[in-house]
């Protein structure tokens, strides 16, 4: 294993951080947590145009043909700007699913779009229950002639209210199996029949509450094979919690080198608060936790891009970067002192994504307990 970035990724990192520096500050980040839509129409049209929407889609389909390793470089950069907006429900969620998953009619008619930057998607998966476990999947779909017809509530649907088609987990049968009779849909998002709520969260992200009332869907627009759809759930949850590894992995990168910084500028009792031994060692702490994030984010990233056995690295990363990234908050806050928790103060940003990302696809005792399922306990 050779970790070394080369030419071509050296050059899409350093792309990525000049960009989003220029084009994602933090006054853009603190105006999308106000605005409704919660992105930037202007910012996500660039991104775009830079080709990071099929970044990793095959060139048949409008994208660059790149691997896993490479999306992974720039989800740590976006993690460091904390990029608002749908890239992951639209390009991990849905393209990466609908690439894996899709029918070709499917593949050809959405991956273009989506690498275009033309088609957001959300995934609606979670409900009232908010688990991940097959068993708290109740929202209904009965097929009806060529259609299926979806009743239910789906809670915690990100950027819903901005999507042109949502990912969504249905039950089609009952059975004493619970992961069987699970069927995945691509459901136009403005069907008649679905309403949306958005919900003030901690995170100022833009989670909705959405009501399927009698949803008609085509048939076609099965992803997979009807009632044998968990295992593409179980997928979705993987690339998303690892999707997440390296983003919070870049935000505790940035959150570090605010608190070093500052500790070595803000001075108490005539010297910097950072010629402190308890001071260093928080610092030291932070610099431990998010080397062995990195570390294990591009383990985890070269062996999927080399196509090895990679179930139990993803949990592993998503459980230990879970910490890693609130403790760096924690510990950064705590250095800063009060204009840590201040509005003002950019500290505050991260820490409230670094407590919604914890939870995101799995918090760190259900990652712990995959892990111990891989391990034959």
């Amino acid at each position: 294993m050779d970790y070394a970035l080369s030419e071509q990724q050296e050059m899409l990192k350093n792309t990525a951080r000049d960009f989003l520096a220029k084009e994602c500050p933090k006054t853009l980040v603190r105006e999308m947590e106000k605005d409704e839509k919660g992105y930037s129409p202007e910012l996500w049209k660039k991104m775009a145009e830079l080709g990071w929407m099929g970044l990793v889609f095959p060139e048949g389909y409008g994208g660059s043909g790149l691997t896993v390793l490479d999306l992974t470089i720039l989800l740590e950069e976006m993690g460091r700007a904390l990029v608002p907006g749908p890239f992951l429900s639209t390009v991990v969620c849905g393209g990466l699913t609908i690439l894996k998953w899709g029918s070709a009619e499917q593949k050809k008619e959405l991956l273009p779009r989506i690498a275009k930057g033309e088609l957001i998607l959300a995934l609606a998966l979670t409900e009232p229950s908010a688990s991940y476990f097959a068993e708290d999947i109740t929202v209904k779909a009965a097929p009806d002639g060529d259609d299926f017809v979806v009743s239910g509530t789906k809670l915690f649907v990100e950027n819903a209210h901005v999507a042109d088609y949502l990912i969504c987990v249905t039950r089609t049968k009952e059975g004493k199996n619970k992961k069987d009779g699970i069927t995945v849909l691509l459901v136009d998002a403005r069907s008649p029949g679905i309403s949306y709520t958005l919900l003030k969260t901690f995170t100022a992200d833009k989670q909705c509450e959405v009501i399927f009332d009698k949803v008609r869907v085509p048939k076609s627009n099965v992803l997979g094979k009807v009632d044998k759809g968990w295992q593409i759930v179980e997928d979705i949850i993987e690339q998303a919690a690892f999707a997440l590894c390296p983003w919070m992995t870049g935000g505790a990168q940035q959150v570090l080198e605010m608190a070093t910084e500052y500790a070595k500028e803000r001075e108490q009792f005539g010297r910097p608060i950072g010629s402190f031994q308890a001071l260093q060692h928080k610092c030291a702490n932070m610099a431990t936790d998010i080397a062995g994030a990195r570390d294990i984010t591009y383990q985890t990233a070269w062996k999927i891009s080399e196509g090895l056995p990679y179930k139990k690295d993803i949990s592993i990363a998503k459980a230990w970067i879970n910490e890693a990234y609130r403790n760096a908050c924690v510990e950064g806050t705590q250095i800063h002192g009060g204009i840590g928790i201040t509005q003002d103060h950019d500290m505050q940003l991260y820490y409230r994504r670094a407590k919604g990302m914890e939870i995101a696809f799995g918090d760190a005792d259900y990652h712990l307990e995959l892990v111990a399922q891989e391990m034959g306990l």
